[in-house]
């Protein structure tokens, strides 16, 4: 006995007709990568130029304010010694006062120097999460 299939309905001998070929779906592949590595450094671009703009703007005010800072503390550092030169020499008196001033820029630079470290290293937040939804899409995985 022999059992031989009935031959496939007309609509189902071409199972591949309608879909398109290897080499034209590697070719939009490609395409694709490109234009989502180029959306990705767009991205990048896009926000480091807003972050560096946001602290430019800010370094400069807070330029500003230093030079007034700065001389409102030199006439501050004369009157202290001008205040000291009525109790001891003046020679005394300013280099007490140079003395207090070294030991305020001390503590300021430990406390900058703090303050520096937790702020580096300067990389952009959104793009990790960006790669990482993409890497995920990549593997087929569904976000």
């Amino acid at each position: 006995m022999s059992f031989e299939k009935p031959p496939l309905p007309r609509e189902r001998r071409r199972t591949t007709r309608g879909l398109r070929p290897l080499p034209e779906l590697t070719r939009d592949l490609v395409a694709q990568l490109r234009r989502l590595v180029a959306s990705e450094v767009l991205l990048f671009k896009t926000e480091m130029t807003a972050k560096a703009k946001a602290a430019g703007v800010g370094v400069g005010l807070l330029v500003g304010a230093l030079i007034f800072v700065f001389f409102a503390l030199c006439a501050l550092v004369a009157t202290a010694i001008l205040a000291f030169a009525l109790i001891l020499p003046a020679w005394l008196a300013a280099l007490v006062v140079a003395g207090i001033l070294l030991l305020l820029a001390g503590i300021a630079a430990l406390i900058g120097r703090a303050s520096l470290k937790r702020g580096l290293p300067p990389v952009p937040d959104d793009l990790k999460q960006e790669l990482g939804d993409d890497l995920r899409a990549l593997k087929g995985e569904r976000p």
